[in-house]
């Protein structure tokens, strides 16, 4: 985290903010898009998972940081709960739900590595400098 000056350019948050989009193109492209609750909830979880990365770079300490991480992580496990959802009740299709289960899969991997990083370092975070 000390090279980094914004959280924007942390790998991590730019896929997250890719796996939001994605997740937006099949709202208002798939049948999803009358599915106002599914809808409603797969959009805020998968904005959650770059939210909370920015919330938690934001805080200045890896203890908060890695907490905030691990928000995102479950909300991109809620994202792919919500995407089997979707997928069942046929609002996407077989290759839109592998896709993007794998992004997910991806996302939490990396998200987990990160979160090992900050806790193995021995810098504390931006606001102990």
């Amino acid at each position: 985290m000390a090279h980094y000056k914004s959280f924007e350019s942390l790998q991590v948050y730019q896929e997250a903010v890719v796996f939001c989009d994605e997740i937006w193109k099949i709202i208002i492209n798939t049948p999803l898009s009358k599915d106002y609750k599914l809808r409603e909830q797969i959009n805020g979880s998968s904005g959650s998972v770059m939210d909370n990365i920015a919330e938690g770079f934001g805080r200045g300490g890896n203890k908060e940081f890695i907490m905030f991480l691990s928000y995102a992580r479950g909300s991109c496990c809620e994202s792919k709960a919500q995407l089997l959802r979707a997928y069942n009740r046929k609002h996407v299709s077989k290759e839109e739900f592998e896709k993007l289960d794998l992004d997910a899969n991806n996302l939490i991997d990396q998200l987990s590595k990160f979160m090992n990083y900050l806790k193995n370092s021995n810098k504390k975070g931006a606001k102990f400098d």
